[in-house]
């Protein structure tokens, strides 16, 4: 928590990021704002944001917020601060005695996602009919919790002509996986069976990181999940506040990247860290991770434009029509 009796109080909820650490314990501050952050995993903090609306401000799935803007719906706004990233190449499972290796195998079968408007999923869909020749309609999608039952659509669908998407309330991907009634599950957070090491799934490509380093140098796209929003209340009475809290988000992101990269004491328990810091900066660039609107222009384009083909947005939105008009312009000195 920081500021004093006077200033605006903000709660923002986002999951436990080491680049947001030092603007939760207060280290780096919200000019004119007393912020509190709340942690919580990032399923709940979208599922109770999204219904209920509990906090200032949020981390959101970049897919969900996309929807919403595209339907009309101006409740919230966002700064473009992205705490998530990843690329989905490696997000894509399969039984050990499946199509290991071949994802052109895909066609023709059924593979399962925890939601169509996952952001994970719009990137892998995207990637697997770009770089593979997997068009939508050349699978059958099922729509089930990963790993609990009961999981449904957070938003609004227009699904495009000739897509099968059938939504199941009682199963679970990892057990349909299991069972062989799906070929491959797409999912940000892999199946259980996955993460229990057994060795029954396994991702569909095991050489991941080449293809997804690759696949950056070919087109510029670091593929964006989360971007932190406002509710529109808040940002209307105060828009300040906007640039003020992107200000914040950026300087603690700076911070964190200057812990990755500390190779005198390594900062984080994962064995060359600081060496994966710099390969990343080879390839990225110093900034390897990058808020704002430019630098990320490429990759916004890239998803806005998946998101409406695979009928998660109603309508093709360009990047500036997501983010508060004054995180797009930065003074010079």
């Amino acid at each position: 928590m920081s500021g004093g009796p006077h200033l605006v109080p903000l709660t923002v909820a986002v999951n436990d990021y080491d680049h947001v650490r030092d603007l939760a314990s207060g280290a780096v501050t919200v000019e004119g704002a007393r912020l509190t952050c709340v942690h919580h995993p990032v399923e709940e903090i979208f599922f109770r944001f999204t219904r209920h609306r509990e906090w200032e401000a949020s981390e959101l799935s970049l897919a969900k917020y996309s929807s919403l803007r595209a339907a009309g719906d101006d409740s919230l706004v966002a700064i473009p601060v992205f705490t998530s990233r990843a690329f989905r190449h490696s997000a894509i499972f399969v039984r050990a005695d499946g199509p290991v290796g071949d994802p052109r195998a895909l066609a023709g079968g059924r593979v399962g996602v925890p939601e169509w408007t996952q952001t994970a999923t719009v990137y892998a869909r995207g990637l697997l009919e770009e770089e593979f020749g997997v068009r939508l309609t050349d699978v059958e999608w099922v729509q089930a919790g990963t790993n609990e039952p009961g999981r449904t659509e957070g938003v609004e669908l227009r699904l495009p002509d000739g897509l099968s998407l059938t939504g199941l309330a009682d199963r679970t991907l990892n057990d349909m996986l299991l069972a062989g009634e799906l070929d491959a599950v797409i999912a940000a957070h892999p199946p259980a069976e996955f993460e229990a090491r057994t060795g029954r799934i396994t991702r569909l490509f095991s050489n991941y990181r080449e293809l997804e380093e690759a696949s950056y140098r070919r087109t510029g796209v670091f593929p964006i999940m989360h971007v932190v929003v406002l509710r529109a209340d808040v940002y209307a009475a105060r828009p300040w506040l906007a640039m003020n809290l992107f200000t914040a988000f950026e300087e603690a992101k700076r911070r964190s990247q200057e812990r990755a990269a500390d190779m005198n004491a390594p900062r984080f328990p994962v064995p060359w860290a600081p060496a994966n810091a710099e390969r990343a900066e080879g390839l990225f660039g110093r900034d390897f991770w990058p808020y704002g609107v430019e630098p990320n222009r490429a990759t916004l384009d890239w998803f806005l434009e998946r998101a409406f083909a695979q009928g998660v947005c109603g309508r093709r939105l360009a990047p500036d029509e997501l983010f508060a008009e004054e995180t797009g312009e930065r003074f010079r000195i």
